[in-house]
């Protein structure tokens, strides 16, 4: 049995803290979301893109001001895929004339470039999105409070969704606080901190409920508090890798995926924090006890049943 009294560090002492720290964040970024709003992508909003092609990789800044100079407002400018191709996002209706109007308005310029396509997203499709993609958060949500509520107890089930409810309204606020772009990217790595974050905190569920099965003394606080221990080093190893990647994807991967990047820097962080106290939080909100966790002893005997999940369950 693991000895808990060479822990180097009582991480259920500063849930109080953490629990502060948390309701401020989820209320200021709601706050936030209320006042100041997603600043929303042409993805929800409806509008116009352009992918131009040009000869030679041009200067970002410099479609930016000669569109500036020409009349032009709300609009984006990004490399796609290649320094020479460009993709200009514009919020005007779209029609036959304007990806011809700023082609010419470029090419007066000088440029070399060839109009490739141009799509217009009208704003019927983009409140669908929204609506869509809101439903799809709360879906998702769901069925991890399903499968978990089943794969280990119901209390797990709530203290695994509160979490990536938390680390998702987080994401938001921050993204309504500096009103950065929020596109059909950046509700993808949403979905992605969901599965991270819902990853992470299985992890450290699975150690709880094995721990109280096998510690035969000590409180919840203690047991919970051992878990967290013996699985630290773990998540730190798995978010700070991946935070390597991503920071790469940040630096390096251009401006497209730059707001898809930062939504997961985010999320990571989060989401690595909520794993360790939000989750862990909840379990001794609820007073999650051995009782709950012990498998029921088999008919006429005193030893414990071996748990069997579901056949199905095994195979996710």
């Amino acid at each position: 049995m693991p000895d808990m009294e060479k822990q180097p560090f009582d991480f259920m002492g500063l849930r109080k803290i953490a629990s502060v720290l948390s309701i401020v964040l989820v209320v200021v970024s709601i706050a936030l979301l209320g006042v100041r709003g997603l600043n929303l992508g042409m993805d929800f909003t409806g509008g116009t893109s352009v992918e131009l092609e040009y000869a030679e990789a041009p200067s970002l800044d410099g479609i930016r001001n000669t569109l500036t100079e020409a009349g032009y407002e709300q609009f984006a400018v990004q490399n796609f895929g290649a320094d020479t191709t460009v993709l200009i996002r514009m919020a005007e209706a779209g029609n036959d004339e304007l990806a011809l109007e700023v082609a010419g308005v470029l090419a007066a310029d000088g440029a070399d470039l060839e109009l490739v396509s141009s799509e217009f997203v009208g704003s019927q499709v983009g409140e669908e999105l929204k609506e869509d993609s809101g439903l799809g958060l709360l879906i998702a949500l769901a069925v991890v409070l399903i499968y978990v509520g089943m794969r280990f107890q119901f209390k797990f089930g709530i203290a695994s969704v509160i979490p990536l409810a938390h680390d998702v309204i987080i994401v938001l606020g921050v993204f309504a606080l500096f009103q950065w772009t929020f596109d059909l990217t950046v509700l993808a790595a949403l979905l992605a901190v969901i599965g991270y974050s819902l990853n992470d905190t299985i992890v450290v569920a699975d150690r709880i409920r094995e721990n109280f099965r096998k510690m035969r003394v000590g409180e919840a606080w203690d047991i919970i508090n051992q878990s967290i221990h013996e699985t630290i080093t773990r998540t730190i190893n798995t978010s700070g890798t991946t935070l390597v990647v991503l920071l790469a994807l940040y630096f390096l991967g251009g401006e497209a995926i730059n707001n898809f990047a930062l939504a997961l820097i985010i999320g990571v962080v989060v989401g690595t924090y909520s794993s360790i106290y939000v989750s862990a939080n909840m379990l001794m909100v609820m007073g999650v006890t051995r009782e709950d966790l012990m498998v029921p002893a088999k008919e006429g005997t005193g030893e414990e049943e071996e748990e069997q999940p579901p056949e199905w369950l095994n195979r996710m």
